[in-house]
């Protein structure tokens, strides 16, 4: 296995009923990367993995529905179980808005373009169109490539991570009727997004709590061209 995806969290926004937000668990290279934290997702982690075999955290933007259980994670990895500090990858933001333990995580800030490696995931930042600084990811590992838009209005398409993804993970916050309303991508926008970046596989996250799933998965179907998953907490995706 060289690269893989575990949804911890799919709801945009906040949890809906049994849900957590936006949040997921990337394994590959030797290492296991826990991406965005929203509400909920810490209990999800655990299902998977414990806290110890955690060995980095990258959160998208500040905004809460994606951060907010690295407060519970630092307590429990730096007060209770004393863990070396963890490294965690931000827009530089986010750190002033952390209230958990000082010396829990090394905070790197990463920004549009920037270039890191976690054992032997390669990983690139790319600013999306919202507000505040958000970054959509690529993950690349021995030929494979996942692509995660984050948050974004459709002013930014995952084009901009690239050919060759062999699985683009988009945000797709409600249906067609409310394109427009917010700074956020409707699941049609998320089709068009992923057809355009050739993208091997789609799946649709981050729909608002009340958006009907198999709606959503309908629109994006239809602007894909092709199959289309709704992320799930317990979904997991070997590439």
């Amino acid at each position: 296995m060289e690269l893989s995806l575990t949804v911890l969290g799919s709801s945009g926004s906040y949890p809906g009923p049994g849900r957590a937000c936006s949040s997921y668990l990337v394994e590959g290279g030797g290492v296991r990367v826990w991406v965005d934290a929203g509400s909920g997702s810490l209990a999800n982690l655990q299902r998977h993995v414990a806290l110890s075999e955690v060995d980095a955290v990258i959160i998208s933007h500040e905004h809460a529905d994606h951060w907010q259980d690295i407060e519970g994670f630092a307590i429990g990895c730096h007060l209770l179980l004393r863990l070396p500090p963890i490294p965690i990858y931000a827009p530089a933001g986010l750190r002033g808005r952390m209230q958990g333990p000082a010396g829990a995580f090394l905070w790197n800030d990463v920004t549009d373009d920037d270039r890191i490696r976690i054992g032997g995931l390669e990983v690139s930042f790319h600013r999306t169109d919202h507000g505040p600084e958000t970054l959509a990811m690529r993950f690349d590992r021995g030929g494979r490539a996942l692509g995660y838009s984050a948050d974004s209005g459709p002013g930014w398409s995952l084009e901009a991570l690239g050919r060759g993804l062999d699985l683009a993970l988009c945000e797709a916050t409600y249906l067609a009727d409310r394109e427009g309303t917010l700074q956020h991508l409707s699941a049609r926008q998320a089709g068009v997004s992923a057809r355009a970046a050739g993208a091997g596989r789609l799946v649709i996250t981050h729909l608002q709590p009340g958006v009907d799933p198999e709606r959503a998965r309908a629109e994006a179907e239809a602007a894909f061209g092709a199959p289309v998953e709704v992320a799930i907490e317990g979904l997991r995706i070997e590439l």
